[in-house]
């Protein structure tokens, strides 16, 4: 693979990381579309880091918040807020990582076919508009904070298959469920940060194991490249979610879904 498209694929991983289109989807496309090589484990730790950075920068605070809280609501033996919302997080992770461990490689080599990818963009992107729809000015949880941890959890599970989306199943989830657009994007991003580390700990270990040589400068320039995207994403889309809503994401899914049955349907790809 040519250092441009390298670089293009860490853009394409850091743009669409945290916007409700499927990360994966866009990275599976160009090998399966444009006929790309596929561009290794080396690439795929470095763009996780990349991400991973980005939403931890962006929530630093956020984070050192609900550390501290977390703490002293365990020292007093108490129940605060903080503490709460670490359960949540820790509760929510936990269906990934079990749907991580025992169905990823399985998903791997069934479920990342063009036709898979096609059918949950649509799918999931009809399921995106119908809760853009049903958001309320005033949250409400409609189930009670133990359920919301566990079927936020599952929907976040659902997004290892391409083309469903991490963000966009746990933000449609979360109105769904009752959550505000703030909320349900600030849970889903929140959510991201042990599942990104969990996925690119165990790509580390798995490169660890390699002894191909490994081209350090387009590795940190990858990193770098979907770092500044992820960031600029985030805060891009928390400042216009309440304006514009979920409905132009929609819109994209559904036209990338088409065109990609077509290419199916046509016999372009398979």
């Amino acid at each position: 693979m040519s250092e441009w498209q390298w670089l293009i694929l860490a853009l394409v991983q850091g743009l669409t990381e945290f916007l409700p289109i499927s990360s994966s989807a866009h990275l599976v496309l160009p090998s399966q579309v444009l006929g790309w090589s596929d561009q290794g484990l080396a690439f795929d730790v470095a763009v996780h880091v990349g991400t991973l950075a980005a939403v931890v920068l962006y929530y630093r605070l956020r984070l050192q918040q609900l550390a501290e809280g977390a703490w002293q609501g365990l020292a007093k033996g108490g129940d605060t807020s903080a503490l709460r919302d670490v359960v949540f997080l820790a509760l929510a992770t936990l269906p990934a990582i079990l749907v991580g461990v025992f169905a990823d490689h399985w998903i791997e080599a069934h479920l990342r076919s063009v036709l898979v990818i096609a059918a949950t963009t649509i799918v999931f992107g009809i399921l995106l508009g119908l809760a853009d729809k049903r958001v309320s000015a005033t949250e409400e949880w409609r189930v009670s904070f133990w359920t919301m941890a566990w079927l936020i959890g599952i929907a976040q599970a659902m997004a290892l298959v391409p083309g469903v989306s991490r963000s966009g199943v746990t933000i449609t989830a979360g109105i769904f469920l009752g959550m505000s657009y703030q909320r349900a994007a600030d849970t889903s991003f929140l959510m991201s940060i042990p599942v990104i580390a969990g996925a690119g700990l165990l790509k580390t270990l798995e490169l660890a194991g390699q002894s191909a040589p490994v081209d350090w400068f387009i590795l940190g320039a990858a990193a770098g490249v979907a770092a500044v995207a992820a960031y600029s994403c985030i805060a891009l889309f928390l400042q216009l979610l309440g304006k514009i809503g979920l409905m132009p994401f929609v819109w994209y899914r559904l036209g990338l879904g088409a065109i990609l049955l077509w290419l199916v349907l046509e016999g372009g790809v398979s």
